[in-house]
């Protein structure tokens, strides 16, 4: 069984925005990369500047 990454953007709820996890942890709902980034930042990821929104390996 692969393992998840550790960044997950789950599909869209139902008002449009997509829940977003951590590690496993629900962080927020985000309505654009913006708040993703936020919300890696405000998690502790050292650098979200490293981590590539399209690479299915860390998100």
């Amino acid at each position: 069984m692969a393992e998840h990454p550790p960044v997950i953007v789950h599909p869209p709820t139902a008002s449009g925005g997509r829940r977003v996890t951590i590690r496993g942890v629900i962080v927020g709902l985000a309505h654009g990369r913006g708040d993703v980034a936020e919300f890696l930042r405000r998690s502790g990821i050292e650098d979200p500047d490293d981590l590539t929104l399209d690479n299915p390996d860390q998100i």
